[in-house]
């Protein structure tokens, strides 16, 4: 009976992958090499890393699962909320929220619900729901939407403060254009408040749903302060202009709700960047299978597979499930999920990985015991790290659960104090209302996220797209930077090494016109047009390929090939086809009459400049190579002075567990471009992917370098650090203002309007701060 990779916790083979100087047991050579060399892995140490990526009952519950995206969370209140809501439905079993993936994944009972139903549910608690798949609802639209009627509206209503009620309030009576203790100023007035309104109750309607739900999750956050601030002007000035007064305070609700809505749709910006997390995946997740059966075939849902059942897979296809190849023979690639650069001869008694390509010939697969494909788990492994991710708002949230329920303690105090001296109670509740406004956090709120958008200009200017705000945090502390190796450090993509003459060239090139197999493509492309006349040509799958060219045999293929039709290989030859075996290429003999003339070289190629940006990085950092390639494959990387360790043949799973280990009390960058390094990427500290690879990799990356350029890596760190020290200069301003202004307004000596003033004021000085060009 298989067990669990210590590492990994993937299933293990019978007899599992051991060695008695390394504790526990493992699924392959590459996670015990990562064991060996990494301190304190253990299968203690590995078990508390899974289960720290494993919240909630999602992965203990059994059911049907699915991704729903959810706009308009923006806390962990949020999540706890919809998590307690979604479970509510009587057919849902287990659900896990994320924010910063702006996705709910719920397991429920098929028979009971649907996800459109949960869906439905969770649009109901004023949030907005729906299928992953469907993406028929425009949220950034709708956003812009509240924006663009808010600002509209809020810039109506300013423009009449300043032009009739300011002069008036400020004793400047001369100077107002119109008596506002007038029919005309009632008029005024009441515009005032039917504009403050529209922009409390739809530009504000987000803040409000969340300070709602903060209440109803006993966990009180920013929105809280923010919404009691807004919504005590307006009940105030609503009563005030009711009781025929004119001093009214309708400016700060709307300045407090525009701001602050601006500061939350750019996060939501953000987030929609990781809302596609896993889309790439997904989509390559196969739904449907060919199984063989005593009544012959039929297609089927994988979930309708059990095990031992024969599914069909030909050329151009994704294995469905995990299983062992019982007939045929075929080139499969399984780079997507291991990362392996090159293709490999898959035979009766192999096993295969759902979610590989078949390239060339066809299989029949013996469905594993369990029946499910390592793509799943890779797109579950990814959920289960992003999810688990905290971010900037997290720990605001945190700050939010004292700093909220303090000013409201303070400012009641405030009005009982002031009104036990003596105060008049218009008075005194204007000093309470002073101080939720001045410590109403529009400038901590604006801190980070503005001096994260001038990094992200920055960044774009030298074609670097940083996808999460988080990443600012993270740059500076980074101890340790690991590479992958296929398509990161190296092209990825297959070409000629080394080529013989330019004869035996086109010789092989015309037949392997014929073949499907990536070493085909390289050598073709690498020939001279037009290629020479062939026929009888013929496919030898796993050998090579044989035909006639301008009236002459060649074979183009293995040693094996040449020894099965009789060719003599000089010894010269056979050394050198070895000696490119040992480097971790691909070689391939080329002959005619009878014997072996040459060979050519197929291989993955160093990137341009890998070992300038390398040592760049080896000045500060740990540098590491990560690959699910061979260890010949990256033997070279190995002997660089500037790489410190290389961990070979590592899976998916195994790449994301080595780098929980590594980060176990160091912080962690990692540097890659394939969908089998996402979930990597997504489990670093720091995530780089470079954009010649896939969108899942940028998805789950927190910066993409768009450029083909590997030098543009160290740039990175570069502009992360100078933005971070930007967001601790304008958060100690916010705090110094909030430590000046609170004393101030508790003792009586700001009234709302200049409250609102030193707000919008602290506010604009971390605009400008944010705005001034990082170096």
């Amino acid at each position: 009976m298989s067990g669990a990779c210590t590492l990994c916790d993937l299933p293990t083979p019978d007899p599992p992958v051991t060695d008695e100087d390394v504790p526990g047991t493992f699924c392959c050579q590459g996670c015990l090499e990562v064991a060996r060399q990494v301190e304190d892995v253990d299968a203690t140490d590995a078990e508390a890393a899974r289960e720290s990526v494993q919240t909630g009952d999602v992965e203990a519950a059994d059911g049907e699962t699915a991704y729903l995206s959810v706009e308009g969370m923006h806390c962990a209140t949020c999540e706890a909320f919809v998590e307690s809501q979604a479970v509510g439905d009587g057919g849902v079993q287990a659900a896990q929220a994320s924010y910063p993936a702006s996705t709910v994944k719920v397991v429920y009972d098929p028979d009971r619900t649907e996800p459109d139903a949960i869906a439905e549910t969770i649009s109901g608690l004023g949030y907005d729901a729906s299928e992953r798949e469907q993406g028929d609802r425009d949220t950034a639209t709708i956003q812009q939407g509240r924006l663009l009627i808010g600002g509209f509206f809020g810039m109506m209503t300013m423009v009449w403060y300043v032009l009739f009620l300011y002069p008036t309030y400020l004793g400047f009576e001369g100077a107002a254009l119109l008596n506002v203790d007038g029919p005309a100023g009632a008029y005024l007035l009441a515009n005032v408040w039917v504009m403050a309104t529209i922009v409390l109750g739809y530009t504000g309607f987000p803040i409000l749903r969340g300070a709602y739900v903060s209440l109803r999750a006993g966990y009180p956050n920013m929105d809280l302060l923010v919404a009691l601030a807004a919504s005590t002007a307006y009940l105030y000035s609503a009563i005030a202009f009711l009781l025929g007064h004119t001093e009214l305070y309708f400016d700060i609700t709307v300045v407090v709700v525009v701001v602050v809505s601006l500061g939350n749709y750019y996060e939501q910006r953000i987030k929609r960047r990781a809302a596609a997390g896993l889309s790439e995946l997904t989509a390559r997740q196969v739904d449907r299978a060919r199984r063989r059966g005593p009544d012959g075939i039929e297609d089927v849902s994988v979930e309708a597979l059990a095990p031992d059942d024969e599914v069909i897979v030909e050329s151009g296809e994704r294995v469905p499930v995990d299983g062992t190849v019982v007939e045929g023979s075929a080139a499969v690639d399984e780079s997507l999920v291991t990362g392996e650069s090159l293709p490999e001869r898959k035979a009766p008694g192999d096993s295969v990985i759902g979610g590989s390509m078949v390239t060339d010939g066809g299989l029949v697969v013996s469905v594993a015991a369990e029946a499910t494909s390592t793509l799943d788990r890779l797109v579950d492994h990814l959920w289960a790290i992003q999810s688990s991710r905290p971010g900037v708002q997290r720990l605001a949230d945190r700050i939010a659960a004292v700093f909220v329920p303090g000013v409201v303690a303070l400012a009641i105090a405030a009005f009982v104090v002031h009104l036990a001296l003596g105060a008049a109670p218009t008075a005194a509740l204007l000093t309470g209302l002073a101080v939720l406004i001045v410590s109403c956090p529009c400038a901590l709120g604006l801190a980070t996220p503005l001096a994260v958008a001038s990094g992200i200009r920055a960044a774009l200017d030298r074609g670097i797209v940083v996808t999460d705000g988080a990443a600012f945090e993270r740059a500076e502390a980074a101890d340790v930077v690991v590479f992958d190796k296929t398509g990161t450090l190296t092209t990825g993509e297959l070409s000629l090494l080394e080529t013989p003459d330019e004869a035996a060239l086109r010789r092989a090139a015309a037949l392997e016109q014929f073949a499907d197999h990536p070493i085909a493509s390289a050598i073709v492309d690498a020939a001279a047009d037009p290629l020479p006349e062939v026929s009888d040509v013929q496919t030898h799958p796993g050998r090579g390929v044989s035909g006639t060219v301008d009236g002459e045999a060649v074979l183009v293929g293995s040693v094996a090939l040449f020894e099965a039709r009789e060719a003599s290989i000089p010894m010269a030859l056979r050394d050198r086809v070895e000696a490119a075996r040992e480097r971790g290429t691909i070689p391939a003999l080329i002959g005619w009459d009878g014997q072996a003339r040459g060979f050519v070289v197929a291989g993955d190629q160093p990137r341009p400049g890998w070992e300038a940006t390398v040592e760049q990085l080896a000045t500060d950092h740990e540098i590491v190579v990560l690959t699910g390639d061979s260890e010949r494959a990256a033997a070279r990387f190995r002997d660089h002075s500037a790489v410190d360790s290389v961990f070979a043949g590592v899976p998916p799973e195994g790449k994301a567990a080595t780098i929980r280990q590594l980060g176990v009390d160091r912080t962690v960058a990692m540097v890659g471009d394939g969908s089998n390094d996402a979930p990597a990427l997504a489990e670093a500290d720091l995530g780089i992917a470079m954009a010649t690879g896939t969108e899942l990799a940028a998805d789950a990356a927190d910066a993409v370098v768009t450029y083909d350029d590997l030098s543009l890596v160290p740039d990175v760190f570069r502009l992360l650090t100078a933005a971070r020290r930007r967001i601790r200069q304008n958060l100690g301003w916010a705090f110094l203002y909030n430590a000046v202004a609170l004393p101030v307004a508790v003792a009586g000596l700001l009234n709302p309007l200049v409250a609102a003033v030193a707000m919008a004021t602290s506010s604009l000085l971390v605009v400008a701060n944010s705005a001034r060009s990082l170096s």
